[in-house]
């Protein structure tokens, strides 16, 4: 068994504790913020200033691979989570009426809460788990290394002390500072790839009132313009959030941090406006995340890995932005992965970082795409180019065959070639195209103009949607 050090208490660096805790490894997780999510996520998600997390108080929606590895590593931290309000989303919920089972299907469930109830089960997990010390407020320094080709990590530094450990496991996040520590020691730089999104996101969390409807009825969640991407996250615990994505360089994106603009401005796209009219109150100013890039950061080269004894896991390993939501989902699978070859890893990282490549990589290269696709669409204002990716989603939500594809992707179990690729699903859009000669690729959200009018309103912001916006 070996002696882990984890640098960072966030998701997954308290999932792979717990998961290497519970195989017997003796864990130890570093976390330089004073506080963690406790028995009040309600309070501490409105109320903890999270610098260095600049996700935690956006909106998520867990994919089918956070429930899974829940499943199969951690039940009772998947039952805590639904104890406390998260609610499961089957994609065929849609329908009313599920189509005939076919296996698999009862994987592509989404988990909908806000992501600090998930770290306050995990906590709660932590604290009961005897072979998982975590030590708050201790913020990690450095690394000890051994010589050898290559260094090997050793250990971690904390203020005056050291800490030896067979495994380190970066989970310090997107701004680790593990990669400068290692060319400072003189070792190999890690190899980066980077691509900056030009997205920012701007969303704001409500709560439905104590005798209303819980939920708009058969309503997408998803609205767009040339322009913009809207959004709804029903939550746990009667919240839902509200989220607009534009582009960075967008000159109407400042005027959107005042809630009064950014509500006017929701209420043009359909399914936020569904949400908007339900009786419920905003809980939270606009919160806004901007600069944000893809970023890979392999702690191999050509030559083999750069040190032994120290890996990198979530967005320390692979950081994507939030529109598909992969981080979370990425993370846990990684945390399974590392605990149930521990010892190997531990012994030699290259078979580690080979299975990071195989698994992982391609979600990534595939969101550096189309983030590429989608920012520059929204900086020209230009209408969907991709007739068929268009039309299959607009089916999707008429054709249970292609929900099934459609939800394939999105929750990772295929890439989109291999789910949409199918005579099945070929027969099925053919014959929805049939039935919907007049389809075109558009959108349902405002048009430029009725955007710049509710912007430019004066208060109270009172410019309505008109005919035109869906």
């Amino acid at each position: 068994m070996a002696r882990v050090a984890v640098i960072g208490g966030g998701v997954g660096g308290l999932a792979a504790a717990l998961m290497l805790g519970r195989r017997g490894h003796r864990v130890t997780v570093f976390e330089q913020d004073t506080r963690q999510a406790g028995d009040d996520p309600h309070l501490d998600f409105f109320h903890w200033r999270r610098p260095r997390v600049p996700q935690a108080d956006q909106p998520h929606s867990f994919l089918a691979p956070v429930r899974t590895v829940l499943r199969a590593e951690l039940p009772d931290v998947l039952a805590e989570l639904l104890a406390r309000g998260a609610r499961e989303y089957h994609e065929f919920d849609w329908f009313g009426t599920p189509p005939p089972h076919r296996p698999g299907d009862e994987e592509l469930v989404t988990l909908r809460t806000r992501r600090i109830v998930l770290e306050a089960a995990l906590v709660a997990a932590v604290g009961r788990e005897s072979g998982v010390t975590v030590r708050q407020g201790s913020r990690v320094d450095g690394l000890t290394l051994a010589p050898g080709r290559p260094p090997r990590v050793t250990g971690v530094r904390v203020g005056t002390g050291t800490y030896p450990a067979d495994l380190v496991i970066d989970a310090s996040g997107r701004r680790s500072p593990v990669p400068r520590w290692l060319v400072a020691a003189g070792c190999r730089p890690p190899v980066v790839d980077s691509h900056r999104t030009g997205l920012a996101y701007l969303c704001r969390w409500y709560r439905l009132g104590p005798d209303g409807p819980r939920e708009p009825g058969r309503v997408k969640t998803g609205s767009s313009a040339p322009f913009a991407l809207a959004g709804v996250f029903p939550s746990d615990n009667d919240t839902f959030a509200v989220s607009i994505v534009v582009s960075t360089g967008d000159p109407t994106r400042g005027a959107l941090r005042d809630p009064a603009v950014f509500q006017a401005a929701a209420r043009h796209f359909p399914a936020c406006a569904a949400w908007l009219g339900l009786p419920a109150e905003p809980c939270s100013p606009v919160l806004a995340m901007a600069g944000l890039d893809n970023r890979w950061t392999a702690l191999t080269d050509d030559a083999g890995p750069v040190v032994t004894g120290l890996v990198n896991t979530g967005d320390s390993l692979i950081h994507t932005n939030p529109t598909l939501g992969h981080g979370v989902a990425l993370g846990l699978r990684t945390a399974q992965h590392l605990a149930a070859h521990a010892d190997t890893v531990a012994a030699d990282p290259a078979g580690y970082h080979a299975w990071t490549v195989r698994e992982l990589r391609p979600v990534f290269d595939a969101q550096v795409t189309g983030d590429r696709t989608v920012g520059e669409r929204l900086a020209e204002g230009a209408p969907p180019s991709d007739h068929r990716a268009a039309a299959l989603a607009a089916c999707a939500f008429d054709d249970p065959v292609v929900m099934r594809a459609r939800a394939q992707v999105r929750h990772l179990v295929h890439p989109p070639a291999e789910a949409y690729g199918t005579d099945e699903v070929e027969r099925h859009l053919t014959a929805w195209l049939t039935a919907h000669p007049e389809f075109t690729p558009g959108h349902d959200g405002p048009t430029r103009a009725e955007w710049e009018a509710v912007v430019a309103a004066p208060p109270p912001y009172a410019v309505e949607p008109s005919a035109s916006s869906g």
